[in-house]
């Protein structure tokens, strides 16, 4: 079993680049939207995102880079990382296809090498992440330093993701038959899952073997943040999430998904950090 970053990292890349051609071909992921210019963010981001245009953005682990481009098509300049060499093939043809080339550039590298893979770049802007990235990450730390390491003085982080504290239950039991501890909070080991199923679609499972993954205490990350000279503006967190968490789980008009009751714990939250 691997026991190193670096093979739990290439365990996760292959995951990653089999999921590809899964979400190219799911009406989640709005490919063909993107290709008419009408791509919108997640309702979360779209509220507190503002105006790209003109900003010098880093999407880390940006997948086949479909926010990447939509940031472009707003006006920014963007560049998107990530360590799947399918998703920057895909990325760049679509970027390609869409004119962007000049105003998007994706970059294959596991983040922690982004110093070196991006050497050379001008500061940027602003970082842009979201949903589903740090549970990727053994070393929050590690990733709050490189968020530092690419912002100017003044530029800031954006980051969307689900909330830690809900990441502790297990999603596969129906939603009152009471909490079903699946992960602890304050673990520092991966969890490893044996077989792992996509979140698209039928959900299939995947052939690529076992992934790693790994919770972060909200306040780790916060202080990760504070300790990698950057000031918290403002942290948000949501009874909602972008996709069916759990089962049972109610979508409302904005396509977000809560509790069908009551808005028992936080699912996801949001933050603003401006580098100092």
């Amino acid at each position: 079993m691997p026991t190193t970053p670096r093979q739990w990292f290439e365990a996760n890349r292959r995951n990653w680049d089999e999921r590809v051609a899964l979400h190219l071909k799911t009406a989640s992921y709005e490919v063909e939207t993107l290709r008419k210019g009408e791509g919108r963010l997640n309702w979360i981001e779209e509220q507190e995102i503002g105006s790209v245009d003109g900003l010098r953005v880093l999407h880390l682990q940006c997948h086949f880079g479909r926010d990447s481009l939509m940031l472009a098509q707003r006006g920014a300049t963007v560049v998107g990382i990530d360590f799947s060499g399918d998703a920057i093939q895909v990325a760049r043809e679509l970027a390609d296809d869409l004119g962007l080339a000049g105003q998007a550039k994706f970059v294959q590298s596991n983040l922690y090498d982004a110093k070196f893979a991006l050497a050379g770049e001008a500061p940027f802007d602003l970082v842009y992440v979201t949903w589903g990235a740090l549970c990727w990450l053994p070393d929050i730390k590690g990733w709050a330093e490189v968020v530092s390491h690419f912002l100017k003085p003044g530029g800031e982080l954006y980051l969307a993701e689900q909330h830690p504290a809900s990441a502790v239950l297990d999603d596969t039991v129906e939603h009152g038959e009471g909490p079903v501890w699946f992960w602890p909070y304050f673990s520092d080991q991966p969890l490893v899952i044996e077989k792992p199923t996509d979140y698209v679609g039928d959900m299939p499972e995947m052939e690529s073997g076992p992934i790693y993954e790994w919770i972060h205490p909200l306040g780790d990350i916060v202080t990760a943040l504070s300790q990698s000279n950057l000031t918290i503006a403002w942290l948000r967190e949501h009874p909602k999430i972008t996709w069916e968490a759990f089962p049972g789980m109610v979508q409302d008009e904005n396509g977000l998904y809560g509790w069908p009751d009551k808005p028992w714990l936080p699912l996801s939250f949001s933050l603003r950090a401006v580098k100092v």
